[in-house]
């Protein structure tokens, strides 16, 4: 990026754009349900089973001026789900405001290690062992998303759960290439601790972005 561009970026009035498109809402509360994503470039959170670490290094995605993804994605949808990446390595309010301005729904799906930053209808958080979530967005997350790769993510997954709001939706989603290991003791899981629900990748199965 030249500089010009870096300056605007730290603002949020551009992002690194990896990719925007509209799809089904393949996980957590809101499967189903048609969306915009747009995933914003840009992580250091490290996960070693993350399957887009295309979006690490935000170097590689364009800086987009923000006005132009808001008026892209309301070509599509009143549903704007932000992703990344981690989108809150960068500053967020000038695209949420602009998207509420213009009648949006806004979702997030973030890890939580940075502030939170932007207006919402809905923050999922996903939270991560390698940078765990800063305190203050704990009381904000609507959905708690923990992804089990092993054993050990289930004892996590109910530390995590302590620090949310009581009405807080409680889900647990097999990691994607352990999922046929994983997935029988989940369901026994839940079974045995009703207040979580599975969360699957139905995006994966039914073959759509």
């Amino acid at each position: 990026m030249i500089k010009n561009e870096t300056d605007l970026v730290n603002q949020g009035l551009m992002l690194p754009l990896m990719e925007a498109f509209y799809t089904l809402q393949g996980e957590g509360f809101h499967t189903g349900t048609p969306s915009y994503f747009i995933r914003v470039g840009g992580c250091d959170v490290g996960c070693h089973w993350c399957d887009v670490k295309e979006s690490w290094n935000p170097k590689l995605h364009p800086a987009t001026d923000t006005h132009e993804i808001v008026n892209e994605a309301l070509k599509h949808s009143k549903t704007i789900v932000v992703t990344g990446g981690e989108p809150l390595t960068w500053n967020m309010h000038p695209l949420t405001d602009e998207l509420k301005a213009k009648g949006a729904k806004i979702h997030i799906e973030t890890s939580g290690a940075y502030p939170l930053t932007g207006v919402w209808d809905w923050i999922c958080l996903s939270p991560k062992k390698t940078k765990l979530p800063v305190p203050g967005i704990y009381p904000k997350a609507d959905e708690l998303k923990v992804i089990v790769f092993n054993q050990h993510d289930f004892l996590f997954a109910e530390e995590q759960a302590r620090h949310v709001r009581p009405d807080c939706q409680l889900f647990l989603q097999p990691e994607w290439s352990r999922r046929e290991k994983m997935m029988p003791e989940i369901v026994d899981y839940v079974m045995e601790n009703p207040k979580w629900r599975i969360s699957l990748q139905t995006h994966k199965y039914l073959n759509i972005p």
